[in-house]
């Protein structure tokens, strides 16, 4: 979600590119030492206390861990504008010291390979407020229309460190889930991922809301909500469907989600398998920012509007008949949440499958040309400023082209595969076999590798890896037919399909030009090449 504010403008002509240096901010966050990679995270048990008038965070973390090599040393994760109270182990306070964000901690004998442990972090601190999120990392503190505290967070990207103690890489889920407790003023209401445990007035004018997550969750997804919520609970079969929205609209809000929100689930699940995080149940919460895909509590800013904030990003119009942040959103429960890139410069198998999943929303409900329609129109956003997949192992992304050239690359994928009902088997296999799991992009192609048939190492690594957009550069001479790719990789090799005379032929263009014979091609009065099923660009030779 995090990029899309500048892809949505990329339309007005505003597009800002910025030169990337790393420092060592960037390395200690990004990269995995063996103080990191040493231990596995089991679980983890946040209980802390929100004071909104304050804007502070008082509390702890219990990280349960599994020591994976001989240490005694562990990186953990807090920015440093937060202050460590005490690290607490076996009843002793352990020392540690800290480095920009990251939190060397010393254990007083040797943690053993395969053994189970865990520290108390306890901390305070008034966390960083967001300018503008969810595409800065930070808190949001605001108020609904009733004068009444309005808060949530949004740090994907930045990290989950910026709010609490955590082992803060998309390497590590904790195994056994979370569970998050968080006393805020009596009066407002807390919602965070999983299910609801029940509330406990502490008698200090604040109540502790309980809840739980039995699966494994992205640090970045954990989250809270703070609101005078109205809870409004349905089902779709047997999966809880939540919704938690300002009192004061919770009218539309009933209307506005019954709209989307079953529709929308019988198509992903039939496209993409069961939600995955069935025993968490399925949650909208009204954050006071456009959006972020907290796992099973999905942040929801979209103002009860159609489109995008009211606009379709295509600018198509076909994208005005859905709620693009309950899409969109919810699409990352399956590609994000449950499938999960292992380093944020993989972030396309996040976001290009969250994309796509909108077209493959609208096919669901309006039918092929309307979900075609979309998604060429939506190539008009992508600005080839720099390769999709960014640097590994610095905390850094690539391009915000990773959301509409990701989703034009599984549309081309489709039409080289050539048989719909292979394709949405492959996807639906893809969903399956990766089910939360923690991949990356060499994954994903030797999948889609081995699930075709074909080698589309040099097609994924066209689009990807480079700013190149494949152009076909033809010339018709008679019934001759000469064609050939350039602005390409010396090894790309994607069909094309070319139509004329009422028929449909398939070419194998290379980057050397090939000639073919088309009987009647000189007496056709059109003919057709397919770049709206193929993300490229057409050239003819004169």
């Amino acid at each position: 979600m995090k990029k899309l504010l500048i892809i949505g403008f990329l339309f007005l002509g505003i597009v800002e590119i910025t030169a990337q240096k790393f420092t060592r901010r960037d390395s200690l966050q990004g990269g995995m030492r063996f103080e990191r990679t040493c231990f596995d995270v089991l679980r983890y048990d946040l209980n802390i206390k929100i004071n909104p008038e304050e804007r502070t965070i008082v509390g702890y973390n219990d990280i349960s861990f599994k020591v994976v090599e001989n240490t005694s040393k562990i990186q953990l994760d807090l920015f440093d504008n937060m202050k460590i109270d005490s690290i607490i182990w076996n009843k002793q306070k352990l020392t540690y010291k800290r480095d920009f964000d990251a939190v060397f901690i010393s254990f007083p004998n040797e943690l053993k390979q395969n053994t189970s442990e865990k520290v108390r972090f306890y901390y305070s601190g008034k966390p960083k407020v967001a300018k503008n999120a969810p595409w800065d990392g930070g808190f949001v503190f605001k108020k609904d229309s009733n004068k009444n505290h309005h808060i949530a967070v949004a740090v994907q990207g930045t990290g989950a460190s910026l709010w609490f103690p955590v082992k803060d890489s998309q390497t590590d889920e904790p195994n056994n889930g979370a569970s998050v407790r968080v006393a805020v003023p009596n009066g407002l209401m807390n919602v965070s991922n999983g299910r609801f445990k029940g509330s406990e007035d502490l008698g200090n004018g604040f109540t502790r809301w309980d809840w739980e997550v039995i699966n494994p969750i992205n640090n970045y997804t954990i989250t809270v909500n703070i609101a005078d919520y109205v809870h409004i609970h349905d089902k779709l079969d047997d999966l809880d469907l939540d919704y938690y929205v300002l009192r004061e609209n919770e009218e539309k809000a009933r209307k506005h989600f019954e709209e989307d929100v079953k529709p929308m689930m019988n198509c992903f699940q039939t496209k993409f398998g069961k939600y995955p995080f069935w025993e968490d149940g399925y949650k909208l919460v009204e954050t006071p920012y456009l959006g972020m895909e907290h796992q099973s509590a999905v942040a929801y800013g979209n103002k009860y509007k159609k489109g995008y904030m009211g606009f379709d990003l295509s600018g198509t119009g076909v994208g005005m008949f859905f709620d693009y942040i309950t899409i969109h959103e919810t699409g990352h429960e399956w590609f994000g949440n449950s499938i999960t890139s292992k380093d944020i410069a993989d972030m396309w198998i996040h976001e290009g499958f969250t994309t796509y999943s909108e077209t493959v929303f609208i096919e669901c409900m309006k039918g092929y040309e309307p979900a075609m329609k979309y998604i060429n129109g939506q190539a008009k956003n992508v600005a080839n400023d720099r390769p999709i997949i960014g640097q590994f192992g610095v905390n850094n992304e690539g391009s915000g082209d990773m959301y509409y050239k990701g989703s034009l690359l599984l549309n081309t994928l489709r039409h080289v595969v050539n048989d719909d009902e292979k394709w949405w088997k492959i996807i639906l296999k893809y969903s399956e076999t990766f089910k939360k799991q923690i991949i990356d992009t060499d994954m994903v192609i030797a999948f889609f590798n081995e699930e075709t048939g074909m080698n589309l190492k040099p097609v994924f690594n066209q689009y990807l890896k480079t700013t190149k957009i494949p152009e076909l550069t033809y010339k018709i001479n008679g019934d001759n037919l000469t064609y050939y790719w350039t602005n390409v990789n010396e090894d790309f090799n994607m069909p094309i399909d070319f139509e004329y005379d009422k028929k449909t032929i398939r070419l194998f263009p290379t980057t050397s030009p090939q000639e073919v014979k088309l009987k009647k091609l000189k007496k056709s009065k059109s003919y057709q090449i397919y770049d709206n099923k193929f993300y490229i660009s057409i050239k003819e030779d004169m």
